[in-house]
């Protein structure tokens, strides 16, 4: 099946882009059995331009041309669209929702019964083929669906089986997450400035010591706090960052993030 699979995208936006560019980059599909649509032609475009697939304004042509078809629109555009195209899905279609907070059990209600669905939440580092991902199966999914999804996503990154009422917290999670990495990447970045480096050495030390840092995480199984003191000197320089850290009360504003943006998807999900 490797690279045979006809995949199409309902959106065509950063997260579908990036997702598309990375099944490519691995292999399991071919670009020209890639089809994506949206209503911005900017975004069809970018989409067609980076996995070099190709593109559409019309959902109901993704739907006629693929047989794995991934919902990557906005939350609250879900229902528009599906109320369009829902009733061309058949028992030959697998449905992979991407859409942040919307739950198997609302997608089924704007589906034929017996339409076989996974709702699912990776990330943007799919594009460089390291994503975070999660997923969980609907009623009518079968174990080859939960198969193929595994395979799908593990060729981008790390994928994780769960169950769905844990969607939300993946969410706020790694969903989420490569923002505030990004945002402390940039902070250390800057750090590294106001302390006397110029700025693209500041930002390469940085981002690299946040992939090492990572790598040695899922490498060595270790937990991050043992690594952590495994650097941190009696009196040495590193503990007094962290001491800073901690009074600008880092790790609960980080926990507060996640827990954030859970109960926003849990709220997309409601609304």
């Amino acid at each position: 099946m490797k690279g045979k699979l006809s995949i199409g995208f309902l959106g065509a936006g950063k997260m579908a882009t990036a997702l598309a560019k990375g099944l490519v980059a691995a292999g399991l599909v071919q670009p020209a059995r890639l089809l994506a649509s949206d209503v911005s032609a900017e975004a069809r475009d970018k989409f067609a331009a980076a996995t070099g697939g190709r593109s559409s304004d019309s959902n109901a042509e993704v739907i006629r041309r693929s047989r794995i078809v991934f919902l990557a629109v906005k939350p609250g555009q879900v229902k528009e669209v599906l109320q369009e195209v829902g009733t061309a899905f058949g028992r030959e279609h697998l449905l992979i929702s991407i859409a942040a907070g919307v739950s198997l059990a609302r997608l089924a209600e704007m589906l034929p019964a017996g339409t076989r669905l996974i709702r699912a939440m990776p990330n943007t580092p799919a594009m460089v083929g390291a994503s975070a991902t999660a997923f969980a199966g609907g009623a009518s999914a079968t174990s080859a669906d939960l198969a193929l999804a595994q395979r799908l996503f593990s060729a981008v990154g790390l994928a994780c089986p769960v169950s769905e009422p844990l969607l939300d917290a993946v969410t706020g999670l790694s969903g989420s997450g490569p923002a505030y990495a990004c945002l402390f990447l940039e902070a250390l970045g800057d750090g590294g400035v106001a302390a006397g480096l110029p700025r693209e050495t500041a930002l390469r030390l940085a981002a690299q010591t946040l992939l090492g840092t990572a790598r040695m995480v899922l490498e060595t199984g270790l937990h991050p706090g043992v690594l952590k003191d495994q650097v941190t000197s009696p009196g040495g320089t590193t503990i007094e960052g962290l001491h800073e850290l901690e009074k600008a009360c880092f790790r609960g504003a980080v926990i507060n993030a996640v827990r954030a943006a859970a109960d926003k998807s849990k709220r997309l999900g409601q609304g």
